[in-house]
């Protein structure tokens, strides 16, 4: 099931929509959807990385930290 959903878009956007769709052959419609698909996941991505770097009980380690964990305190 799908959802119709209208939107404006400023003229710029619109005009570089409509390039895109020519050149990948692919209607507005599907490019507009990947764009949201995308956009979700990347925003849900940041969303667990806030929520990790809030967590006072997550650990946090500096790069040097890192390395000498690793075995790679000589390098850089």
């Amino acid at each position: 099931m799908s959802a119709a959903i209208s939107l404006r878009l400023p003229e710029r956007l619109a005009q570089e929509l409509e390039k895109l769709a020519a050149t990948t052959e692919r209607p507005k419609s599907y490019l507009v959807r990947k764009a949201v698909e995308t956009y979700l996941a990347e925003y849900a991505d940041y969303q667990i990385a806030l929520d990790r770097l809030r967590d006072k009980h997550d650990a946090t380690l500096t790069g040097p930290e890192l390395r000498k964990q690793l075995g790679l305190q000589g390098s850089l």
